[in-house]
C-alpha cells in the first residue's frame, strides 16, 4: 500500500509593473510631452509677447530657473522616498498624514483637470487643422471622443510603448520649431537679429507679471518624473536626471522658441502682430521664413502635440491612482495590473470613462470646447498641480530634518526655502491674472481658484476619518 502525500499548490504573485523599463530619456520624454512644447508656443506665446512685449522670452526663463531651484530639493528627496506615490508620498513624509491626504485628493484632482480639458483643445486642434488644410468644418466631440479611445488604448499598452510613441511625437513637434529658427536664423529674421528682449528695460516691466503667469504654466506636470521610479533603470540617478534635463530643456526651449518669434517679425512690429492675430503669429511666421508646406505641417503636429500630452498625463494619472489603491484609501479594483503589458489598465478604464462622462457633460451642456472645457477644466488643475509643487518644496527641509542623511544644506534647506518662497509668487500671479487664461466672469474665476483649496480641504476631512475608520490604512499612508 503507498501513500501520497498531498499535493501542494502554489500560487504566483500578482503581476506588477515593468521594472527596470525606462531611462533618462524615456522618462525625459513623458514629461516634456506632457507640457506639449508646440502647443504651448503656437497657442499660448503669442499671448504673452502681447501682453509682456518682446521681454516675453525672458519670463521662460525666469520660471524654469525657479523649477530648477526646485528641483534641487525634490531630487534630493527623491532618493531616500522610494513610493509611487510621488507628491503626495513626499508631502507626506515631510507635513504629515493629514496634509499627504489633502494632497493625494488634489493631486488627482490636478491631474485629472490637466488631461480632461486638453480634449477639448483636442476637438478645436482638429478643427482648425481640417479647416485650414481642407477648408471644411468637422464637429469637435467625435474628434475627442476617439482621443478618448486612443489614449485609453496607449495606455492600456506597456510603458515602453508609450515612451516610444512620446518620443517620435516629440522629435516631431520640437523639429517644426527648430525648422522655424533655422529658416529665421539663415535669413537674419525680419529686420536683423536683436537681443534686446534680454535687457533690463524691456524685461522690467509691468506686463512680465502675466508673462511669468503663462510661462509657469507652461511646465505643468513636469514634475512627474519621480512617477516613474517603480518603472525606472537605476532610479536614484535617473529620475533627478530626467528632472533636471526637462527643466533645462523646457526653459531654453521656450525661451528661444519666443526669441525666434520674435525675430521673424522685428522688435518693433512684432507686439502688434501678436496682439491682432496671436493665433496666426506662428504660422505667419513659418510661412514667411520656410514656406507654406511647413504652416501645413505644423497644423497637423500641433494635433500630435496635443495627442502626445493626452498620454503623458493619462499614464502619470494612472500610476497615482494605482499607488492610492495600493495605500488602500482607492479601491483595490484600481490596481489591477495586466499580465501582458504590466500597465494599470484597470486604473486607465476608470480615467478614460470619468474623460468621457466630463467632454459629454459639457457638449450636452452647449460649452465651447475651447473657452469652456479646456480652459475651465484646465485652471483649476494647473492652480492645483502648483500649489502641490509648492507643499512639496515646504516638505523637503522638515523632511530631512528627522532623518540621518549625507546630503547638504544647499539641497535640504537654502533651495527648498527659496523654491517655496519663489512658487508662491509664481501662485499669486497665476491667481491674480486668472482672467488671462479663462476670459470667464469674476465669478466663475472665483470658483476655479477654489477649487484647489476645497479639494485640499476635503482630503484634511478624509484623513480624519481614515484616521478613525481605518487606523491600519491611516497609519501606512505614505510610508
Amino acid at each position: 500500500m503507498s501513500v501520497t502525500s498531498p499535493k501542494t499548490t502554489t500560487t504566483s504573485p500578482p503581476p506588477g509593473l515593468r521594472t527596470g523599463t525606462l531611462g533618462t530619456a524615456d522618462i525625459s520624454f513623458f514629461v516634456v510631452s506632457a507640457a506639449a512644447p508646440l502647443t504651448v508656443m503656437a497657442g499660448v506665446a503669442p499671448i504673452a509677447i502681447a501682453l509682456g512685449g518682446i521681454g516675453a522670452p525672458a519670463g521662460y526663463l525666469l520660471a524654469g530657473l525657479t523649477l530648477a531651484v526646485f528641483a534641487i530639493g525634490f531630487t534630493a528627496m527623491s532618493r531616500h522616498v522610494t513610493g509611487g506615490g510621488a507628491f503626495y508620498a513626499y508631502i507626506t513624509q515631510g507635513l504629515g498624514r493629514p496634509a499627504g491626504v489633502g494632497a493625494a485628493l488634489l493631486a488627482m484632482v490636478g491631474y485629472n483637470g490637466m488631461e480632461i480639458g486638453v480634449y477639448g483643445l483636442l476637438g478645436t486642434a482638429a478643427q482648425d487643422t481640417v479647416h485650414a488644410l481642407f477648408g471644411a468644418d468637422i464637429p469637435w466631440l467625435p474628434v475627442s471622443l476617439a482621443g478618448l479611445a486612443l489614449i485609453w488604448y496607449g495606455g492600456y499598452r506597456s510603458i515602453d510603448f508609450g515612451a516610444k510613441v512620446l518620443g517620435v511625437l516629440l522629435v516631431a513637434e520640437t523639429g517644426i520649431l527648430v525648422l522655424l529658427a533655422g529658416g529665421v536664423l539663415l535669413k537674419g529674421g525680419a529686420h536683423g537679429l536683436s537681443a534686446a528682449s534680454f535687457a533690463p528695460d524691456n524685461v522690467l516691466v509691468p506686463g512680465t507679471a502675466a508673462v511669468l503667469a503663462f510661462a509657469f504654466a507652461a511646465f505643468t506636470g513636469f514634475e512627474s518624473t519621480v512617477i516613474y521610479r517603480r518603472e525606472a533603470r537605476d532610479p536614484d540617478r535617473t529620475v533627478p536626471r530626467a528632472t533636471y534635463i526637462a527643466v533645462g530643456f523646457l526653459g531654453l526651449f521656450y525661451a528661444f522658441t519666443v526669441w525666434i518669434a520674435i525675430q521673424s517679425f522685428g522688435d518693433a512690429a512684432v507686439v502688434k502682430a501678436a496682439g491682432s492675430d496671436p493665433a496666426g503669429l506662428f504660422f505667419t511666421a513659418i510661412t514667411t521664413f520656410v514656406g507654406g508646406w511647413a504652416a501645413d505641417l505644423m497644423h497637423i503636429l500641433i494635433v500630435t502635440s496635443v495627442l502626445a500630452s493626452l498620454l503623458a498625463f493619462h499614464n502619470a494619472i494612472n500610476r497615482y491612482a494605482l499607488a492610492l489603491a495600493d495605500e488602500g484609501v482607492l479601491p483595490r479594483a484600481l490596481g489591477r495590473i495586466h499580465p501582458r503589458h504590466r500597465s494599470p489598465y484597470v486604473a486607465g478604464l476608470a480615467q478614460t470613462v470619468l474623460g468621457a462622462v466630463v467632454v459629454l457633460a459639457f457638449w450636452a451642456a452647449g460649452a465651447d470646447p475651447y473657452g469652456q472645457l479646456l480652459l475651465w477644466v484646465n485652471t483649476p488643475g494647473m492652480i492645483g498641480l502648483m500649489v502641490l509643487q509648492l507643499l512639496a518644496a515646504l516638505a523637503v527641509p522638515f523632511f530631512f530634518r528627522r532623518i540621518t542623511h549625507q546630503e547638504g544644506v544647499l539641497r535640504t534647506i537654502v533651495a527648498p526655502v527659496a523654491a517655496t518662497l519663489l512658487l508662491a509668487a509664481a501662485i499669486a500671479l497665476v491667481i491674480t491674472h486668472v482672467d488671462l487664461f479663462t476670459g470667464a466672469s469674476p465669478l466663475v474665476n472665483t470658483i476655479l481658484v477654489a477649487v484647489a483649496p476645497a479639494v485640499f480641504l476635503l482630503g484634511l476631512l478624509l484623513a480624519r476619518r481614515l484616521r478613525t475608520s481605518h487606523p491600519q490604512t491611516y497609519e501606512g499612508f505614505g510610508q
